[in-house]
């Protein structure tokens, strides 16, 4: 099924084509006629399946009516968890409306307001934003949400996971009550169900499988290893297999500073990407690391759904999650839209529990490899894959 027979415009198919795009994922096929049609939509998609432009592209043919603006009006917003997403969707909306007069615009916290409300001024088709930003600028009156058509709610679940639930229950409150809702989420948890229920009434429903969207193409492994070994076995592979760009995920901004601090003694060159970092520094960093200037990136999660990188071909879980789903997104930045790639995880004794709960999410065993000379001394058990987590006390998150 090619694109041309979803329902869209020549303009957006030449820029989708130009994009080197030529048949549409499953998420795609499934979400584009829906969003046409008006309907509003409960989408459960896993990251690497094409899922913003399930919803991109329909947002823009639908917008595209040569409407005039007011000044401080939005058409649609798109809320999103992070700085990191609200940027790369909005890349994404630039590519795919090159050929329109469509205005987008990315608003975020960690940067100066006032050129985003001078933005504002002039009126945005569509504003992909934090939530916490958004309601800033709507307490100072910078933006008005009366002429609002369509409300997108992207990583839905990352969302509530970082705390934003009240936050976007005082968004749905300022908007008006005739608009279209789209939910877009990795899982369809009951939190998240929750949250669709305050926003969205008689939805059209829609999964696409993790198994068939993000892990098929991906060669995931693991090394078990002791703790105090982990950086050392890093340098190992960096050095013995030649790696090029590799991102690399660490669960505390501390943990990442003093990665890249040991990496450098071995005379190997990162950076690291967390919170504690300026906005400006880390889109300079995520500006080299796309462009191949830089080739190792450690990152704590907070990069694990923003990033959109053709051709990454590696990524390394220096530490596992303690979320099964945050090791899905991890490894959904390599393998994209088809492509093949490698995930490798180290493990330690410490991690037994998340292994557990990581491989019965995927429901099958992740292959284990040895490299001599880092063998575990404390032995890693193999995984109970019906394993349920009990109270399990999460580890700080930056």
């Amino acid at each position: 099924m090619p694109f041309s027979t979803l329902g869209l415009c020549d303009p957006i198919l030449d820029a989708v084509s130009e994009q080197g795009y030529r048949e549409p994922t499953a998420i795609q096929k499934q979400a584009i006629p829906v969003v046409l049609s008006g309907s509003d939509l409960i989408a459960a998609a896993q990251t690497g399946t094409g899922k913003t432009a399930s919803f991109v592209l329909p947002l823009l043919e639908t917008l595209n009516t040569g409407r005039k603006l007011r000044g401080k009006r939005i058409q649609a917003l798109i809320l999103v968890p992070t700085r990191e997403l609200a940027i790369q969707v909005e890349l994404d909306i630039a590519r795919y409306g090159k050929y329109l007069s469509l205005s987008s615009m990315a608003m975020y916290g960690g940067v100066d307001s006032e050129p985003q409300k001078l933005r504002l001024l002039e009126g945005v088709n569509i504003l992909i934003a934090t939530p916490g930003r958004l309601l800033d600028m709507a307490h100072q009156r910078a933006l008005h949400f009366d002429e609002l058509s369509v409300l997108v709610l992207d990583e839905a679940d990352r969302m509530l996971d970082m705390g934003f639930i009240a936050d976007i229950n005082k968004i749905i409150e300022r908007l008006p009550k005739q608009r279209q809702n789209l939910l877009f989420s990795a899982t369809l948890s009951d939190s998240v169900r929750s949250l669709a229920k305050t926003a969205i009434d008689d939805p059209v429903e829609i999964s696409v499988s993790p198994d068939s969207a993000t892990t098929s193409k991906i060669d995931q492994w693991l090394i078990t290893v002791d703790k105090g070994n982990k950086s050392s076995l890093l340098s190992h592979l960096i050095k013995e297999q030649e790696w090029q760009q590799t991102l690399i995920f660490i669960e505390t901004k501390h943990g990442a500073a003093k990665l890249v601090s040991q990496l450098e003694k071995r005379g190997i060159k990162a950076e690291a990407i967390h919170g504690g970092r300026s906005q400006a520094v880390r889109e300079k960093l995520l500006a080299d690391f796309k462009s191949g200037q830089l080739n190792l990136m450690v990152a704590t999660g907070i990069a694990a759904r923003g990033l959109d990188i053709n051709g990454l071909s590696r990524v390394v879980n220096y530490d596992l999650p303690d979320q099964a789903d945050d090791y899905i997104h991890r490894i959904g930045r390599t393998g994209r839209a088809g492509a093949s790639g490698e995930a490798i995880s180290f493990v330690s004794k410490d991690d037994f529990r998340n292994l557990c709960a990581i491989e019965s999410r995927l429901g099958h065993i992740i292959l284990r490899k040895e490299i001599e000379g880092f063998a575990a001394e404390k032995v890693v058990p193999v995984s109970i894959l019906n394993y349920v987590p009990q109270n399990k006390t999460k580890r700080k998150r930056q």
